[in-house]
Protein backbone atom coordinates (compact mmCIF):
# COMPACT_ATOMS: atom_id res chain seq x y z
CA UNK A 1 0.00 0.00 0.00
CA UNK A 2 1.34 3.79 -0.90
CA UNK A 3 2.24 5.57 2.02
CA UNK A 4 -0.47 8.20 0.78
CA UNK A 5 -3.18 5.56 1.48
CA UNK A 6 -1.80 4.89 4.70
CA UNK A 7 -1.67 8.90 5.79
CA UNK A 8 -5.51 8.99 4.97
CA UNK A 9 -6.60 5.62 6.71
CA UNK A 10 -4.44 6.96 10.05
CA UNK A 11 -5.88 10.35 9.63
CA UNK A 12 -1.77 11.21 10.13
CA UNK A 13 -0.27 14.17 9.15
CA UNK A 14 3.38 14.01 7.70
CA UNK A 15 6.34 15.89 9.17
CA UNK A 16 8.95 14.59 6.48
CA UNK A 17 9.39 12.49 3.37
CA UNK A 18 6.99 14.19 1.37
CA UNK A 19 8.75 12.75 -1.82
CA UNK A 20 7.87 9.10 -0.91
CA UNK A 21 4.18 8.87 -1.09
CA UNK A 22 4.58 6.47 -3.81
CA UNK A 23 6.25 4.63 -1.04
CA UNK A 24 4.98 0.87 -0.96
CA UNK A 25 4.23 -1.34 2.53
CA UNK A 26 2.47 -4.15 3.64
CA UNK A 27 3.64 -4.77 7.12
CA UNK A 28 3.50 -3.03 10.39
CA UNK A 29 5.49 -3.63 13.97
CA UNK A 30 3.95 -1.19 16.44
CA UNK A 31 6.33 -1.13 19.88
CA UNK A 32 7.50 1.36 22.32
CA UNK A 33 9.87 -1.09 23.19
CA UNK A 34 12.54 -0.71 20.22
CA UNK A 35 14.23 -3.93 21.03
CA UNK A 36 10.90 -5.61 20.36
CA UNK A 37 11.27 -4.39 16.84
CA UNK A 38 14.85 -5.14 16.55
CA UNK A 39 14.07 -9.00 17.38
CA UNK A 40 11.27 -9.17 15.05
CA UNK A 41 11.76 -10.72 11.46
CA UNK A 42 13.56 -8.11 9.07
CA UNK A 43 11.59 -4.86 9.11
CA UNK A 44 11.94 -4.22 5.11
CA UNK A 45 8.90 -3.03 3.40
CA UNK A 46 7.39 -1.88 6.60
CA UNK A 47 6.30 0.79 8.74
CA UNK A 48 7.14 1.43 12.49
CA UNK A 49 4.01 2.65 15.06
CA UNK A 50 5.60 4.08 17.94
CA UNK A 51 4.88 6.63 20.88
CA UNK A 52 8.55 7.21 21.27
CA UNK A 53 9.26 10.95 19.50
CA UNK A 54 13.65 10.00 20.63
CA UNK A 55 16.50 8.84 18.01
CA UNK A 56 15.86 5.51 19.67
CA UNK A 57 13.29 5.31 16.79
CA UNK A 58 14.77 6.75 13.86
CA UNK A 59 18.03 4.50 14.56
CA UNK A 60 15.46 1.36 15.24
CA UNK A 61 13.98 2.25 11.56
CA UNK A 62 17.45 2.06 10.41
CA UNK A 63 19.07 -1.01 11.43
CA UNK A 64 15.94 -2.99 11.21
CA UNK A 65 14.93 -1.61 7.60
CA UNK A 66 11.49 -0.27 8.39
CA UNK A 67 10.72 2.76 5.79
CA UNK A 68 8.81 4.96 7.68
CA UNK A 69 7.86 5.86 11.10
CA UNK A 70 4.32 6.52 12.50
CA UNK A 71 3.67 8.20 15.80
CA UNK A 72 0.98 7.02 17.40
CA UNK A 73 -1.17 9.67 20.43
CA UNK A 74 -0.94 12.95 18.53
CA UNK A 75 3.13 12.58 19.40
CA UNK A 76 4.98 15.24 17.52
CA UNK A 77 8.24 14.76 16.25
CA UNK A 78 11.14 17.31 17.70
CA UNK A 79 12.90 19.26 14.85
CA UNK A 80 15.90 17.92 15.24
CA UNK A 81 14.44 14.01 15.22
CA UNK A 82 12.61 14.88 11.90
CA UNK A 83 16.01 16.76 10.17
CA UNK A 84 17.83 12.99 11.26
CA UNK A 85 15.06 11.02 9.48
CA UNK A 86 15.32 13.75 6.62
CA UNK A 87 19.39 12.26 6.34
CA UNK A 88 18.18 9.04 6.12
CA UNK A 89 15.13 8.79 4.14
CA UNK A 90 12.93 8.23 6.62
CA UNK A 91 9.21 9.47 6.23
CA UNK A 92 7.58 10.80 9.89
CA UNK A 93 4.09 10.72 10.45
CA UNK A 94 1.67 11.51 13.39
CA UNK A 95 -1.46 9.99 13.76
CA UNK A 96 -4.08 10.89 16.68
CA UNK A 97 -5.25 7.36 17.01
CA UNK A 98 -3.62 4.65 19.89
CA UNK A 99 -1.59 1.95 18.71
CA UNK A 100 -4.17 -0.46 19.39
CA UNK A 101 -6.67 1.77 17.00
CA UNK A 102 -4.17 2.18 14.08
CA UNK A 103 -3.03 -1.25 14.14
CA UNK A 104 -6.43 -2.43 13.37
CA UNK A 105 -7.06 0.26 10.83
CA UNK A 106 -4.24 -1.03 9.13
CA UNK A 107 -5.06 -4.29 9.82
CA UNK A 108 -7.97 -4.26 8.49
CA UNK A 109 -7.04 -2.82 4.94
CA UNK A 110 -4.42 -5.75 4.65
CA UNK A 111 -1.17 -5.41 6.37
CA UNK A 112 0.11 -7.85 8.15
CA UNK A 113 3.09 -8.26 11.26
CA UNK A 114 6.28 -7.94 10.44
CA UNK A 115 6.51 -12.05 10.17
CA UNK A 116 4.03 -11.34 7.52
CA UNK A 117 1.36 -13.57 9.60
CA UNK A 118 -2.47 -12.07 9.90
Amino acid sequence: MKLSRIIEILDASLHSGHEKMDMEVDKIGASDLMSDILAAAQAEGSILLTGLTNVQAIKTAVISGADAIVFVRNKRPPQELIDLAESHGIPLLSTPWSMFVSSGRLYAHGFTGLNGAR
